[in-house]
């Protein structure tokens, strides 16, 4: 896999790394995280690459120990500022239908938003400012199984107005490498 320098990931170097993460001041999100400092950021970008990268690579390429870098990532996990996962294709695991999913909500968003991202098909739920209330990506087994869900389970919530599905034909994008900018 080809591995470039961590430094050559970020934007303007003369910009600071707390402005280029959308932390003003270098605190943290806004929404109750801790802030993450730039060496921090660095092993999120390297384990973005490639999340079997062993500690002591990524000691290397950030300039600390092996067991400092452990330390940092058990930290980042437990704060929840990350995690390491498998990506799949969901074709090739059995989920032969996805789909984007509109939802329009009378009244309060946030009660749909926690029904919806308790079902275990909804693999993302947002919140969003436009022509629908939440955006939903469902992953299902087939057609009938996606019906189901749609039909019986989001459209019967309390407050759902509406839904508009986009059903993927074929998956031409799916990475998590945009780095830490």
């Amino acid at each position: 896999m080809h591995s470039e320098p961590v430094a050559s990931r970020s934007a303007d170097p003369s910009t600071p790394r707390s402005s280029r993460t959308g932390n003003p001041g270098g605190s943290g999100g806004g929404n109750g995280t801790p802030p993450v400092d730039a060496v921090s950021l660095a092993i999120i970008e390297q384990l973005q690459e490639d999340g079997r990268r062993p500690y002591a690579a990524i000691g290397k390429a950030v300039g600390l120990s092996e067991a400092a870098v452990r330390q940092r990532v058990q930290k980042l996990l437990d704060q929840g500022v990350m995690q390491i996962v498998a990506v799949t294709d969901p074709l090739t695991v059995g989920f032969r239908r996805q789909a984007m999913v509109g939802i329009d909500v009378e009244g309060d968003v946030d009660p749909v938003a926690d029904a919806v991202a308790a079902m275990p098909e909804a693999e993302y739920v947002v919140m969003t400012a436009g022509s629908h209330d939440l955006l939903v990506e469902i992953v299902c087994e087939d057609d009938d199984h996606l019906l189901e869900v749609i039909n019986k389970r989001i459209r019967a919530l309390p407050g759902v107005r509406s839904t508009e599905s986009f059903v993927y034909l074929k998956l031409k994008k799916q990475t998590y490498m945009w780095g830490t900018r």
